[in-house]
């Protein structure tokens, strides 16, 4: 017996498109098992769709002191640590990305995008029960938020192929055996089409 899919529209209104760590430092990150210009082109284009749309766009940055001294130092077996030096403009949001002033910026200083901001208040404020994943990395700033909204009862779609990893077997344990189980796994040609009235 084959199993279909539920029809998949979502209403731009209470719909936000949340993209992850598009930012300088980010700019020589290969991706994988999605190369990096890919992912990027597919986010551009379901931005400037969302904006068409009506749906509120959120972006999100890593940042904090130059020292780092308001960011997580864990002690653990292979702590994170940046794939280059980070350039002083390290956290500065991409310029594709094309920020307009209606667009949301959030400054985080971990991997999630809500612990320590104001993006639970700016959701529930503007009534958006959706959240749309994509960005960098899916298996950290992806993930990591998106178990936090999960958590907070917001409605999931992650845009499979407008995120990548640093792995390609980490990435692809998020696709395949976490995102299904807190949301909906679609492309981004599939999320434009349920944006579309």
């Amino acid at each position: 017996m084959i199993c279909k899919k539920p029809e998949f529209k979502l209403d731009p209104r209470r719909t936000a498109i949340v993209v992850n760590d598009l930012q300088v430092s980010n700019n020589s990150y290969p991706g994988a098992p999605l190369p990096r210009p890919t992912m990027t082109s597919n986010i551009l284009r379901l931005l400037a769709a969302g904006r068409a749309a009506g749906a509120q766009l959120i972006l999100v940055h890593s940042g904090g002191a130059p020292d780092g001294v308001d960011r997580p130092k864990p002690t653990a077996d292979s702590p994170f640590k940046p794939l280059a030096p980070l350039p002083p403009d390290w956290s500065e949001l991409i310029p594709e990305l094309n920020r307009q002033p209606e667009d949301i910026v959030i400054l985080k200083r971990q991997w999630g995008a809500f612990y320590g901001t104001d993006l639970d208040l700016q959701l529930r404020r503007r009534g958006l029960k959706t959240i749309v994943s994509c960005g960098i990395a899916t298996e950290i700033g992806v993930e990591s938020t998106a178990r936090d909204a999960f958590e907070r009862g917001y409605e999931l779609v992650f845009a499979s192929d407008a995120m990548t990893g640093i792995d390609a077997e980490c990435h692809t344990n998020s696709i395949e055996r976490i995102f299904p189980r807190i949301g909906r796994v679609r492309t981004t040609d599939e999320v434009i089409f349920a944006l579309e009235p």
